[in-house]
């Protein structure tokens, strides 16, 4: 993920963490001096949804503005040779049984004591 907020305060022409955090406070977000250099400098370590929020508003952006996904940087599992298979129930194979389109259905195994779910 990358993280865009300097970025899309440039181009709503907010140039300073400060100023940013004037107005995030307006909208009644709190942020310290310290996370807000944190988010103005650099990938969030944790931000709650409420402050997404508060940062589209002030922003009037969407969060695809802020937040660009990068699923290339994502590593695969390590020793697999094989092609992802879809999950059992996606695409146009859900349904049409085990051994269709290289979907593997799985079905629990009863623990002792419990019963499975009901169908």
């Amino acid at each position: 993920m990358r993280w865009n907020l300097r970025l899309a305060a440039a181009n709503r022409g907010i140039w300073k963490a400060s100023e940013l955090r004037r107005l995030l406070a307006e909208r009644g977000l709190e942020i310290s001096v310290g996370k807000m250099s944190g988010l103005w400098s650099g990938q969030p370590n944790v931000l709650r949804p409420d402050e997404l929020d508060a940062f589209c508003a002030v922003l009037g952006c969407g969060i695809e503005e802020l937040i660009t996904v990068e699923p290339d940087k994502v590593p695969a599992p390590a020793g697999s040779d094989e092609p992802v298979t879809r999950a059992a129930g996606a695409g146009s194979d859900a349904g049409s049984g085990a051994g269709s389109g290289g979907v593997r259905r799985i079905t629990p195994k009863p623990r002792s004591g419990r019963s499975l779910p009901p169908r």
